[in-house]
């Protein structure tokens, strides 16, 4: 019997964030097993935690979409460690961790709070803008107009291991009036070689940066993600890259998503520069709400 975890990441009030599925001692099962195991479990992401594979790091994530594995996951990264730094109380962190993006620190620390977990992502790659044609396309899909997209920025690909079309828009009110086309996106997707679409507004009404976004992901079976960190670690490269934000040392800002579904979230992004390489970090709290055996008619644990 298999238990797999349910987390909801990025939040510590049940119901809402992002939920994901985590099975903690998956080293005896193979990569069927695994992704039958999510499509099982149905969440966006259901994470597999694997023994070390060699010396230059200390456990292995696997992530499984109901579908495909994926290279890596934010939510269910924050899930997974919150998860083990909640249920052993002494697993040592900072820990090195190998996931499909490469070797990847993660960090947990504890205040009065609770657990928040702290990941760095992967190396940054922009990737092309969006030509005239694939925006028409894009607006289609997802009923914009072209005076929707926010005034001088590019829609563009960026990856932090797991690639986005950063999409920045005028006003919340558009955000929320989003009408994604599941099967346009997904003939969008093939044609530009990225699976995801983050529509964002950059929001100043509070003096500092906010940003809120929403993020679809219909050619791997995601209609619409609540809460999605390898969306939000891009948009902070993105937003340097463009000249939004300054970068001297570091700079920290909240990336919400979720409102719209009833599921709302954070992630907490931090920018900074080692040497001239940009790095991005992305941190949350998590909140454990229950579980499931697998197969399905296997006793319940106590």
């Amino acid at each position: 019997m298999v238990t797999i975890h349910i987390v909801d990441a990025f939040t510590d009030t049940p119901e809402t964030g992002n939920r994901a599925g985590v099975v903690l001692d998956a080293g005896a099962l193979n990569a069927t097993e695994m992704q039958d195991i999510a499509a099982f479990a149905g969440f966006s992401e259901t994470a597999f935690v694997l023994p070390a594979q060699g010396p230059d790091h200390d456990l292995q994530v696997r992530y499984f979409t109901p579908q495909i594995e994926v290279p890596i996951c934010g939510h269910a990264t924050i899930a997974t460690h919150f998860l083990r730094a909640s249920v052993s109380g002494d697993s040592p962190y900072p820990l090195n961790v190998l996931t499909g993006a490469g070797i990847l620190p993660v960090e947990v620390s504890k205040n009065d709070q609770g657990f928040r977990v702290s990941m760095t992502q992967g190396a940054v790659e922009y990737g092309p803008l969006l030509d005239t044609e694939e925006l028409d396309l894009l607006a289609a899909a997802l009923g914009l107009e072209h005076s929707d997209f926010a005034d001088g920025l590019p829609a563009q690909i960026v990856s932090t291991g797991h690639s986005k079309v950063i999409i920045p828009i005028q006003s919340r009110d558009v955000l929320d009036g989003l009408k994604p086309d599941a099967e346009l996106l997904t003939s969008l997707s093939k044609k530009i070689g990225c699976n995801g679409f983050f529509p964002v507004v950059l929001d100043r009404s509070g003096g500092a940066l906010e940003t809120y976004g929403r993020m679809f992901a219909p050619a791997i079976g995601i209609s619409e993600d609540p809460v999605t960190g390898n969306a939000n670690g891009p948009t902070g490269a993105y937003l340097v890259k463009h000249g939004i934000i300054q970068l001297s040392d570091s700079f920290s800002y909240p990336g919400h998503q979720g409102h719209k579904m009833g599921k709302p979230g954070t992630v907490f992004v931090t920018l900074s520069l080692e040497r001239e390489d940009l790095i991005v970090q992305i941190a949350g709290r998590a909140i454990r709400v229950g579980e499931l055996s697998y197969p399905p008619n296997a006793e319940q644990p106590h």
